[in-house]
């Protein structure tokens, strides 16, 4: 990427011609501000986390907007020190969030039911069904086995619906007033069909004929959101979304903002893996890893999500409920320890000098065995979790052998869903490019995915900024000059020479990954066990 220099990015600011990104990830939302040659140059944070109410994982949409509205104004301060001006109007924005969930409103815009995030595995019964009415896969976390189940459940708010969003698309909407969706997250709420770009209409049909009986006054197509591709106008910043984001009122309005997109479209994004035969990982409180696919499926594969890269290629998704949660959990526990013997070691030192004795540890973890399923897991079987760790007499219970067993393991139902897709589809792909918390640590994040996949791993210089970073590229390919480029091209230019080598496998730790993989699947008999009998 080319490097703007630091003498005028004060005047970029000024003069409005930098961009925007927001996303509202599971654990962080974050904002990122980029100047005119696509380089992050400010950020601002709220850390957040999702509350276990009645069974459902769930954020209030009060917590959406005190996180936006932090999130934006911690950028406002970084922007402050670092440049010494202030934020009052941007050339575009972008809105991004975590995919999938279930976020229904009435006629007058209030809202029904808590909001369902991706995290709920209670819509079993719903996902099985439709995936055998539409013969094609429709997982747990989408929008439609939401709301499906909830018919099942014969919920009453289901006949006073009158739109259905994700988190990503709620948000624009407030801003903006447009009901609508970028191809990528819409494919997470409803099949796609690729050629029109839009909603599967002959599905929709399907869907509505199947539950005429319940008499609802809706068709599906009229309360799904309007679906959008990349480049398109999403919409436009009005006063009441300007101060929504500040309440201080120093947001101009006026700003035209491009469709809004989950995690995984900004993802691919971030790692420049939208062109066919590319790939990447997201690995953070969940996991997920994106290929983009040069031909249909074979067949209907439960484990796997059909969605679309955010200009509308296929693109299968194996997914993950569970990644980092559980060893966040542990090396917080090292960190209390250290603390109780009076030493004050930074979450940073911490979490690299842990993390890098993963890569001392035995290839197979010594015999040790864990499960991070802090919630249910789908690509195992599994409605709920229950973290556990798990060894026998003669394991080699080593502090290297313990960290390894957990990044190891936080990988595993990934790749169950993986070797559907490169076993049974043949599915090629030259390079993964990753992306998320499990790559912060130098060499680490990498050295493992590389073990877990066997496939070469690289990760970019802007790896950290992440989704936030993605949803910024494409509001400023919405804003492009030269209309004609594909995003495809746009993002080849985007990220010359700053993607870092791969790193390519190595023969034993693939090995020792196969071995621990073997015995994870053996062992998820003492996970079920534990989630039967452990209740309290």
């Amino acid at each position: 990427m080319k490097k703007a220099l630091n003498t005028n990015i004060a005047e970029q600011i000024n003069n409005g011609s930098t961009i925007l990104g927001i996303e509202m990830g599971s654990t962080r939302i974050k904002a990122v501000l980029i100047d005119q040659n696509n380089n992050p140059i400010a950020s601002g944070g709220f850390a957040w986390e999702n509350t276990l109410k009645e069974g459902v994982w769930t954020y209030s949409l009060d917590e959406v907007w005190d996180g936006v509205k932090s999130s934006y104004a911690s950028l406002l301060n970084d922007i402050r020190g670092k440049y010494n001006v202030n934020l009052t109007r941007v050339k575009s924005i972008g809105i991004s969030g975590m995919m999938h969930g279930y976020l229904v409103f009435d006629k007058d815009g209030n809202q029904l039911t808590p909001f369902r995030t991706w995290r709920n595995n209670i819509t079993g019964t719903a996902s099985r069904e439709l995936t055998e009415l539409f013969s094609y896969p429709i997982p747990q976390r989408w929008s439609i086995a939401h709301l499906y189940q909830s018919v099942l459940n014969g919920d009453q708010h289901v006949g006073e619906i009158d739109y259905i969003t994700t988190l990503a698309g709620y948000v624009h909407w407030k801003l903006t007033g447009k009901k609508v969706m970028g191809i990528g997250e819409a494919s997470g709420m409803f099949p796609i069909d690729l050629e029109k770009k839009d909603f599967n209409s002959t599905l929709a049909d399907k869907y509505d004929i199947h539950i005429e009986g319940n008499g609802y006054p809706w068709k599906l197509k009229d309360i799904l959101p309007k679906v959008l591709v990349a480049g398109e106008n999403g919409g436009i910043l009005s006063t009441e979304g300007a101060r929504l984001l500040d309440p201080k009122g120093n947001l101009s309005s006026g700003i035209p903002l491009c469709p809004p997109e989950g995690d995984a479209g900004t993802g691919m994004v971030a790692t420049n893996s939208v062109s066919l035969r590319t790939g990447n990982i997201s690995a953070g409180t969940s996991v997920f890893a994106m290929l983009v696919l040069e031909k249909e499926l074979s067949r209907v594969h439960p484990e796997i999500d059909l969605v679309t890269t955010p200009d509308g290629n296929l693109v299968g998704m194996a997914h993950s409920n569970n990644c980092t949660s559980d060893y966040d959990a542990w090396i917080s526990i090292f960190g209390q320890a250290a603390g109780a013997l009076g030493m004050n070691v930074s979450t940073s030192v911490l979490y690299d000098t842990l993390l890098n004795l993963a890569l001392k540890g035995d290839p197979d973890c010594g015999g040790l065995l864990s499960y991070g399923y802090i919630s249910g897991e789908h690509m195992t079987g599994f409605t709920e979790g229950r973290p556990l760790f798990v060894r026998s007499p003669d394991s080699k219970f080593t502090l290297e052998n313990f960290i390894r067993t957990h990044l190891f393991t936080s990988l595993c139902a990934l790749r169950t869903g993986l070797n559907v897709l490169m076993d049974e589809e043949d599915v090629k792909v030259d390079e993964i490019r990753g992306h998320g918390g499990f790559f912060k640590t130098a060499e680490v994040g990498q050295k493992i995915m590389a073990a877990a996949t066997n496939i070469p791993i690289s990760v970019l210089e802007t790896a950290g900024e992440g989704g936030p970073w993605g949803t910024a590229l494409l509001a400023s390919y919405m804003v492009r000059e030269n209309r004609d480029k594909s995003l495809s091209a746009f993002l080849e230019q985007v990220f010359a020479g700053s993607i870092e080598e791969a790193v390519k496998p190595d023969p034993e730790d693939v090995k020792g990954f196969q071995l621990f993989f073997d015995r994870y699947h053996r062992g998820l008999a003492i996970e079920k066990a534990a989630v039967e009998n452990l209740n309290c």
